[in-house]
């Protein structure tokens, strides 16, 4: 199944974070990296709230894991915006066996349709009351171009203080 993978998984034990996004857009699909649309501000996001220290590419994501951060998608097998994916794309179990294996300390949706998507019910951002074995849940606000009107930043920075165990 690894080798029908638009991005791969950037998953490893003893994970502090781990990003899941709902699928790759077809420019992440493209380019086999994350978050790779010019309009998104994922890694411009990482860097402001010291996630990283600084800003990297699209392309340098497996930096990500000297930091105890993963990324990983609900859809692994086809791109495009969360509307244009086939519901049977969507595959929660697969996820909750990779989040059960690695066991991250936290799991953060990027944006409430994925959580919505993973958890069956609406959510607010923030700590979920929710866990998947002893890893919690984190709703963030979508840093895709198209979701700018629900940025906010305060919620990426309570994840990093989550994160940073402040």
């Amino acid at each position: 199944m690894k080798n029908t993978y638009l991005v791969p998984d950037l998953l490893a034990d003893n994970l502090k974070l781990v990003f899941c996004g709902t699928a790759p857009s077809t420019a992440s699909a493209q380019a086999k990296a994350y978050y790779a649309k010019p309009g998104n501000q994922f890694w411009q996001a990482l860097a402001r709230v010291k996630l990283t220290p600084q800003q990297f590419t699209p392309q340098e994501y497996p930096k990500l894991l000297a930091l105890s951060i993963g990324l990983t998608d609900l859809c692994k097998t086809e791109s495009g915006n969360d509307d244009e994916l086939p519901a049977k794309a969507i595959d929660c179990d697969a996820l909750e066996k990779k989040i059960i294996r690695y066991q991250p300390k936290i799991l953060a949706f990027t944006s409430k349709n994925g959580a919505q998507l993973y958890l069956k019910h609406k959510v607010e951002y923030g700590l979920q009351s929710e866990t998947i074995g002893k890893t919690k849940i984190f709703v963030c606000c979508s840093t895709s171009g198209r979701a700018r009107r629900f940025w906010r930043e305060e919620v990426w920075q309570e994840l990093a203080l989550l994160f940073l165990g402040k």
